[in-house]
């Protein structure tokens, strides 16, 4: 039986072209009109102000940290149902993680937010929309001003999704994107950090290119990172943004038909809030009175990738130490959900292959 994997990637036909021209130029490095291109691309799509390209997600993150002015000892608040890449450049920093639990969206709890920003006093709030779902961004971004926190948007896993027709990542001060290789749209690795300001993004790219002083020599009074995307993989990125609402849409198929053809078992599947638009990047559910890892064990037996939902950063060994503002909310999800493969190369009866393993493994 065929590998049915759970987000693979999925060029869309100029990838190909376009990585030519960039061989034929000989730009093989972090500089070229494709990165040029690339960048454009997200910021015409999003309507981002400024888009800087990058090698990954994470490393927006820790960029955006280091322009807001993130250090040692300040308290910087997270969604704990989340990648650890969301939350690991808050120990690059030296800084001190405070996790937040979901509510019934399953992403972070805006009241529990306000609880914590009234008490810890934190620098800023790095918020996750989970899956490919908008977070209540509108009620957050709200309470980030009302309280002068800085406001960064893990968008890694939703680009395409929308709040009241505003595209998640460009509601806070920073907005963040992935391209890893399981996304909606990828570059093989690769990243992008959005900011409102011009100022933010400049500071960022310098930070990017190794904190280089504008000389002819090679000066440098702070240090910085490597972390500027190829123009190799850039061209990969125009060819992936060519076919994003095209992805999108088959996401959303895909989970409409997870939707009918498990439509009779106790399950609740992952909610879209009001006035939101989600790319559905996972189709991810849980099961009540059902163990499912038993059925991750199933399915990966008859050659079907899944996978559990986040561990909450609170239940890593690495926190355990860590203040953490909790309803038990995420703790229930992982214990009961499952990712189901999402790859938009999947058809109809693939995705019916799957939901009957399921219910072989329930009878």
């Amino acid at each position: 039986m065929k590998r049915v994997f759970l987000s693979p990637p999925h060029m869309g036909g100029n990838e190909l072209k376009y990585i030519k021209e960039v061989f034929d130029s000989n730009y093989i490095a972090p500089v070229g009109k494709f990165l040029d291109r690339f960048e454009n691309s997200i910021k015409d799509y999003t309507k981002a102000k400024n888009v800087l390209a990058v090698c990954s997600g994470t490393a927006a993150i820790h960029l955006a940290f280091r322009v807001c002015g993130v250090k040692e000892g300040d308290k910087v608040l997270a969604s704990t149902f989340t990648f650890i890449g969301s939350v690991a450049p808050i120990l690059y920093q030296k800084a001190i993680p405070i996790f937040i639990d979901s509510d019934e969206s399953w992403n972070i709890d805006p009241n529990l937010v306000e609880d914590a920003i009234k008490k810890e006093k934190p620098k800023a709030l790095i918020l996750t929309h989970l899956y490919g779902q908008s977070a209540k961004i509108e009620e957050i971004s709200y309470l980030c001003k009302k309280y002068g926190v800085v406001l960064i948007e893990d968008a890694a896993e939703s680009l395409g999704a929308k709040y009241k027709e505003k595209y998640t990542g460009t509601f806070g001060d920073f907005g963040i994107y992935s391209f890893n290789g399981n996304k909606i749209i990828t570059t093989s690795g690769g990243g992008a950090l959005v900011a409102k300001s011009k100022k933010d993004i400049d500071r960022a790219k310098k930070l990017s290119t190794q904190a280089r002083e504008d000389a002819i020599w090679y000066e440098h009074s702070e240090y910085g990172y490597n972390y500027r995307l190829s123009n190799v993989l850039a061209a990969i990125g125009v060819g992936q943004m060519e076919v994003l609402d095209e992805r999108i849409k088959k996401k959303r198929e895909i989970f409409g038909w997870y939707r009918k053809f498990l439509n009779d078992l106790d399950v609740e599947f992952m909610p879209e809030i009001k006035n939101s638009f989600g790319n559905r990047w996972l189709t991810t559910l849980i099961f009540n009175g059902l163990d499912p890892f038993k059925i991750i064990q199933k399915l990966s037996q008859k050659n079907i990738e899944s996978r559990p939902l986040w561990k909450p950063m609170h239940m890593q060994p690495l926190f355990k130490d860590a203040k953490v503002y909790d309803r038990g909310v995420s703790k229930n999800l992982f214990e009961k959900g499952i990712c189901l493969p999402s790859g938009t190369a999947l058809n109809k009866e693939d995705v019916k292959r799957v939901a009957n393993t399921i219910k072989e493994e329930i009878v």
